[in-house]
């Protein structure tokens, strides 16, 4: 799934405002005595999770230091480091999640697990690492894989519990505007909703990744992501369903450019949809590209 400019505006503004020290007063949340409650019908603030704190301020100084590496190798090592010195800290997590999402922009897999599987040990519901992870054991498991079945249950469960604790278990600013909690929830339960139909669609149950592929692309329907829906149209394409399937695959033309992996397979898969529901010889369908 690819990165929104709001997503990541949450995410930087997490890691900055969250980790303070702890001897500040806290964010009021509840109302104060005698405040009228809310009104019947209003929306309910979005549930998050208290941003980690430094206990000391060597602890937060610490962290700042170790926080400013931006090369992933670096980024690594400063918070390996960082959790040596300090192996009770809140803060350990926002170093090892913020190490994950560079190496997932250098696409380097194994590294995004292993540091998923870090933020995990701290956080075993925290949604990111969770679809991080999930992600990875989706894309690189193979047919040929022996263990291929448990590897596709670990990456499901995962990806199905990140669905539960979006709502739950992430962690941002207590001022966060709420319409930006909002979409980075929505971009959350996209992500784990895709990975679920992509690992569906490997395990040829092309009912169940047409229903969790939609359900990524109505999570987040302002900004879709081409590669779930030219998997949804050869989900559809696999139960023959081609009508709908083709009307699907022109929306992943519509998003795509010629000359690029996913607009040459969009266009493939149109032409073939094309040929079968005009009554021509159809091309064989195309293998959906990864995210």
């Amino acid at each position: 799934m690819k990165a929104t400019a709001i997503v990541l505006g949450v995410l930087i503004f997490a890691v900055c405002a969250g980790a303070q020290t702890s001897d500040k007063p806290a964010q009021q949340t509840q109302p104060a005595t005698g405040q009228a409650a809310p009104a019947q019908g209003a929306t309910p603030a979005p549930q998050t999770k208290t941003p980690p704190q430094a206990k000391t301020q060597p602890e937060f100084d610490a962290w700042k230091a170790a926080a400013a590496a931006t090369d992933p190798a670096a980024m690594e090592k400063s918070a390996d480091d960082f959790a040596t010195k300090f192996p009770n800290s809140e803060l350990r997590i926002l170093l090892y999640k913020s190490t994950m999402r560079a190496y997932q922009n250098a696409n380097n897999a194994e590294k995004t697990e292993a540091m998923g599987r870090k933020v995990l040990a701290l956080d075993g519901d925290d949604p990111e690492a969770l679809e991080a992870v999930a992600q990875v054991i989706a894309e690189r498991t193979r047919d040929s894989d022996i263990d291929k079945d448990q590897r596709f249950a670990d990456a499901l469960a995962m990806a199905q519990k990140a669905t539960q604790t979006v709502d739950t278990d992430i962690s941002v600013p207590a001022l966060t505007p709420k319409e930006k909690i909002d979409a980075y929830k929505a971009y959350l339960l996209s992500t784990a909703y895709s990975i679920i139909g992509a690992i569906q669609y490997k395990k040829e149950n092309y009912a169940a990744a047409q229903e969790n592929l939609q359900k990524s692309i109505d999570a987040f329907p302002s900004d879709p992501d081409p590669v779930v829906v030219l998997r949804l149209a050869l989900a559809l394409d696999k139960q023959n369903k081609y009508p709908d399937a083709l009307k699907v695959c022109n929306r992943a033309v519509d998003l795509t450019k010629e000359n690029t992996p996913v607009g040459d397979a969009a266009r493939h898969e149109r032409d073939r949809l094309q040929q079968l529901t005009g009554g021509a010889a159809p091309a064989p369908p195309q293998t959906p590209p990864k995210n």
